[in-house]
């Protein structure tokens, strides 16, 4: 599978200029219910509908669910790793917040993020509880509002990032599908501004005008990029980032959202756990001195034909009444 994908589920798309990132909760009730078992199966013809209006425009669409969406939405057992996001308390805080969908659009024009994003919620009126929509865009090349490239250490190679992001046969059941984590983060750039470029640096790791990692003499060990490599085994575990700049000048909002896919959530918790408490306890990431999180929230993205399996289960249930959704019915079921 090729990082440079489009469509439905593509968590392996390349940056886009525009997205918007959308977080619900799933009302209580077999209709609100049924309503996004639906969506399952009418997402592919909303994503067609929306991006046959611009060929060029490389619209594509995720849809996640979180740990207790799953548990009320599909007679299914969740995914081995499927769980609420963990809060971390240390010197800052990262909260655990709601979340039961989350969608994530990508495209080449805000307009085509915006029209399917629309027709989604459109079709789910009445199912759900918005949480949160945030508008992200590119930001000059790939800088976040800080002033620095975002997404430097994304893995460029396709093996290497369908192996780091995609679940494998260590469940067979869900495998092709991805884990995602979620942060919306506002930054105080007045009291960042005021930083010399020097300091700027060393919070990052990497230099501020040529994006070039600084050496290991130089880099402290509470910098940013020091804290979000994580290793096991001698051998580096990688995450695909998509984060984007989003604001409001006019109110004084300036803000990165962070989205992070990976095979396990363990990666992003333990990147989470270094960054907020530190490692070694304390030697916590400087960043969040000028960057508050202000949600968080995990989701499993079912592969494509899992998701349109799901929708047509639970048509098969409504129609004979039939029990959950067998395993087994499953397994075989091409999931990239």
């Amino acid at each position: 599978m090729s990082p440079r994908q489009h469509g439905l589920q593509a968590v392996l798309g390349p940056l886009s200029r525009a997205a918007v990132f959308t977080v619900a909760t799933v009302r209580p009730g077999a209709a609100a219910r049924d309503a996004v078992r639906a969506l399952c199966g009418d997402l592919p013809a909303l994503l067609r509908t929306v991006g046959f209006r611009s060929m060029d425009g490389r619209l594509s669409c995720v849809l996640g669910f979180g740990a207790d969406a799953w548990d009320r939405l599909f007679d299914l057992p969740r995914p081995a790793m499927l769980r609420p996001m963990p809060e971390v308390r240390g010197v800052h805080y990262a909260p655990s917040t709601p979340g039961d969908l989350l969608l994530h659009l990508r495209a080449e024009r805000m307009d085509l993020c915006f029209e399917l994003a629309a027709l989604v919620m459109e079709r789910l009126s009445g199912a759900l509880a918005a949480v949160d929509e945030v508008h992200g865009f590119r930001y000059f090349d790939a800088r976040d509002l800080l002033g620095f490239v975002d997404g430097t250490e994304n893995p460029d190679d396709e093996d290497l990032a369908a192996a780091s992001v995609l679940v494998g046969e260590e469940d067979p059941v869900f495998a092709g599908g991805s884990y995602v984590t979620v942060q919306k983060y506002v930054h105080d750039l007045t009291a960042w501004n005021a930083l010399p470029v020097e300091h700027q640096e060393r919070v990052i790791g990497r230099t501020k005008l040529g994006n070039v990692e600084l050496d290991d003499q130089t880099k402290p060990p509470w910098a940013h990029n020091a804290l979000t490599v994580i290793e096991e085994d001698g051998r580096e575990l990688k995450i695909l980032r998509d984060n984007m700049p989003f604001g409001n000048a006019a109110a004084g909002e300036f803000g990165t959202y962070f989205i992070g896919y990976s095979r396990t959530p363990d990666t992003i918790d333990r990147m989470m756990t270094n960054m907020f408490a530190g490692d070694p306890p304390g030697t916590y990431d400087r960043i969040l001195d000028f960057s508050t999180a202000l949600t968080g929230s995990s989701y499993f993205v079912p592969a494509p034909a899992l998701l349109d399996r799901l929708a047509e289960a639970a048509e098969e249930t409504e129609e004979t009444g039939a029990g959950a959704l067998e395993i087994g019915s499953l397994k075989g079921v091409p999931q990239t």
